[in-house]
């Protein structure tokens, strides 16, 4: 295996090669747009969301007029216009949203980074001019922020709202439609230093939701590239500015109390109060050069103050994934996002210190963190299944992300991490790249080699090897994307010794892939349907051996119509072998989701058919279906309700059914300042008789968080909160397990 990934890798580089002499033809398309020249500001912009100062009317104005979706390039139904300029300290922003009906504009106060249910407007920089990364920001009518880093050579999406800047804004609602500002300090960005004029490129972006949303913007896109940043205009004439090199001071102050079970074995008994347990912590930040931030947290909150979305663990394989949420990673996070997810920092569970670093510089980035760990969470991965284990043992953890830009669309990069703590070590070094051949071809690619070496104990209790071993990983994936059709096809490669402890990877001693398809039609303007698409893919895994693992095929079918509805349905056949037994049969996926006004939206989804029984082994037939709603009771209340049924049938009745209910309440006093409650209950009742162990005829576990919100930005908050789980069988009602009052301060200082 190891000579057939050196060849493949050594192809994989003549390629590169190949790339860099064709791809700047590929790219020609970016020359078409136009280049803008700006001016300083000729006198002081109040952020307040009226364009009255005079340093508006000298400029650079910025027509928002083309609809790239759902029509395509077309006169947008309304117009736009936003002005651009600057001075030492901020670029700023002012943009007028023409419309013709005020009353039906969409506007609500929201947290930061919820505005899909909003009109908004925004601009998209990209500020060293490189077609891979750019920072944007939006505002809603009413002020209400969106900062969001987007980036052509991520793997895991384009577009990373958990990246938050410190800037300002303001919107009003007009006769005529609406007006914001925005006020984004240079401190805020990562740009080439240098004291002459520096090229960006610029776009501006407006959601205008109605019976369809349609979205306009300040230049056209050709549907036949697939790189965005590609087909922006530049910006020209910024002179004397420079990114920060100020240093930001987060200190926080965490107090909480944890109450518990008197006595476990009898969870009517009540709970004992526990000691209140307060604790200081210290996040900096600073610029050290105009292209290289380092940051260090010491004795971190990393309470969680965003409660997870419940999840359904009845009848699964592998391990869950849940989405990070603290701060300190989602930074710089897309640097870390390769094929192959070998960086997961929810990996790091209990830091008791960490220091993170990025820097680009050219045509080179980087991107590198270190943590002290108290505890050691592990995922045990294998072809048939996952497990977890958490072990008090105190540990590093580290990663190095080394990338750098061939051409001018393509990147190659290097990948490091290490876990390390006395008897264990997991460590994993190896190459990526993502080559755009042309505006509609892209290949990527990923190799990896992990060394692995568990505590004697661990491996004993967890079925694991002993001593010392190693194992390598390969992914392989092609991408084609025109405006009428798409292609895509993968390979992947997983030795049954791999293993990436920093990472998500929850299966492993796997080869095979998936090849599809699809044929896209676009709905003229006025035609009942905007968009939809029909297509099929086929997938074949088999375990390193060549023994079968599962293999499906698929055909499927998405529409896009009026009210912002958008149906998907998939059918599958397919084949998996599971304990020595092999499971065949056919099951159906839909989802439906319509928003007829900007206050309502409605959900449901469903899958039908064949499954597997996978506690006892057996054939079954799965049915779950899963209805949602949100309302939006005038600009400040937002209800969200979410529920899933699950039934599994099996020869002789009903094997489980589950029901998963998920409520949320948010009341936003104001753009900074909101109170929240989020409810997750779930009941699961079974049937003892149908299963080849002793399981709980019934249970029952409810979740209850309160929170009270103040974010002035997003490092100065204030959070008050309680959170409250209850468990309960056949036996028991429901009854309190645990409880956790919590205050936490962070201000952010910057000197």
């Amino acid at each position: 295996m190891r000579t057939r990934l050196t060849m493949i890798l050594a192809g994989l580089i003549l390629l590169s090669t190949h790339t860099l002499a064709t791809e700047n033809q590929a790219m020609a398309g970016r020359e078409a747009q136009p280049t803008y020249q700006i001016t300083r500001a000729t006198g002081p912009i109040e952020i307040d969301g009226v364009l009255d100062e005079a340093a508006w009317q000298t400029a650079l104005r910025i027509p928002v007029d083309i609809e790239v979706q759902p029509g395509e390039n077309l006169p947008a139904p309304v117009s736009a216009e936003c002005f651009v300029t600057y001075d030492r300290r901020a670029l700023y922003i002012g943009c007028r949203c023409f419309d013709p009906q005020p009353d039906r504009i969409r506007a609500h106060l929201s947290d930061r980074d919820a505005l899909r249910r909003n009109d908004y407007i925004g601009v998209i920089l990209d500020t060293f001019n490189d077609q891979r990364r750019a920072f944007q920001f939006f505002v809603n009518p009413l002020g209400v922020q969106s900062d969001v880093l987007r980036s052509e050579v991520s793997s895991g999406g384009n577009e990373d709202s958990s990246w938050d800047a410190i800037w300002d804004s303001a919107g009003r609602i007009t006769a005529q439609g609406y007006e914001v500002e925005m006020a984004i300090p240079f401190r805020s960005l990562r740009f080439p230093n240098g004291s002459g004029s520096h090229t960006w490129g610029i776009a501006f972006f407006r959601s205008y939701p109605r019976t369809v949303r349609h979205q306009i913007m300040s230049v056209p896109l050709d549907r036949s590239n697939n790189c965005f940043l590609c087909q922006i205009a530049r910006l020209e004439g910024l002179e004397g500015i420079a990114p920060g090199h100020d240093v930001e001071l987060n200190p926080t102050v965490t107090s909480q109390r944890a109450d518990v079970l008197r006595d476990e074995a009898d969870p009517a008994g009540g709970l004992a109060a526990g000691p209140v347990d307060s604790e200081a912590g210290l996040t900096a930040r600073w610029g050290v050069t105009p292209n290289v931030s380092v940051a260090a947290t010491v004795n971190p909150d990393f309470s969680q103050v965003e409660a997870d979305a419940a999840q359904l663990d009845v009848n699964t394989r592998f391990a869950l994934f849940y989405s990070e949420k603290r701060p300190f990673f989602m930074e710089g996070a897309d640097f870390f996002s390769t094929p192959i997810n070998a960086v997961y920092t929810r990996a790091v569970a209990d830091p008791s210190w960490g220091v993170r670093s990025t820097g680009k510089h050219g045509a080179q980035a980087y991107s590198v963190f270190v943590a002290r760990d108290r505890l050691l969470n592990l995922l045990f991965p294998s072809n048939q299944s996952s497990s977890l284990g958490s072990y008090t043992l105190t540990n590093s953890s580290g990663a190095l992300r080394y990338r750098r830009d061939v051409g001018t669309a393509s990147t190659l990069g290097i990948l490091a991490t290490v876990r390390d703590g006395g008897e264990y070590h997991n460590r994993v070094v190896g190459v990526d790249g993502r080559l755009r051949l042309s505006p509609t071809d892209t290949v990527s690619f990923q190799l990896l080699h992990s060394s692995t070496r568990y505590p004697a104990s661990v491996a004993d209790e967890m079925n694991q090897r002993g001593g010392p071993f190693s194992g390598s990983a390969l992914h392989l994936e092609y991408q084609h994307d025109t405006r009428d059709w798409s292609a895509w096809g993968w390979y992947r490669s997983l030795a049954p010794e791999f293993r990436a402890d920093l990472g998500f990877v929850s299966r492993v001693d796997t080869r095979g892939g998936e090849v599809g398809g699809q044929r896209v039609f676009w709905g003229k303007p006025g035609q009942f349907f905007t968009r939809s698409a029909i297509g099929a893919e086929l997938q074949r895994v088999e375990d390193q051996a060549g023994e079968l693992s599962d293999q499906a095929a698929d055909v499927f079918a998405r529409f896009e119509g009026p009210y912002q509805s958008w149906l998907n349905v998939r059918a599958t056949s397919f084949k998996e072998v599971f304990a020595g037994t092999t499971f065949s049969g056919a099951r159906g996926n839909v989802f439906f989701n319509v928003r007829p006004t900007g206050d309502f939206t409605a959900s449901l989804s469903g899958r039908f058919g064949d499954a597997i029984d996978y506690a006892n082994r057996r054939a079954g037939r799965l049915t779950r279906v899963g209805p949602g709603v949100t309302f939006n009771l005038g600009r400040q209340l937002y209800l969200e309700l979410d529920h899933r049924r699950e039934r599994m049938q099996v020869d002789g009745g009903t094997l489980y059914t589950a029901d998963l209910a998920q409520g949320r309440i948010v009341y936003q006093f104001t753009a900074t300042t909101f109170a929240r409650v989020v409810v997750q209950h779930l009941h699961l009742e079974r049937d003892p008789s149908l299963y080849r162990s002793t399981v709980e005829a019934g249970s029952s576990r409810l979740f209850t968080q309160l929170l009270l919100s103040y974010k002035l930005n997003p490092q100065t908050v204030a959070f008050v909160g309680w959170s409250d789980n209850r468990e309960g069988d056949e036996r028991l009602d429901l009854a309190r397990t645990n409880q956790t009052f919590f205050v936490k301060l962070g201000y952010a200082w910057l000197i």
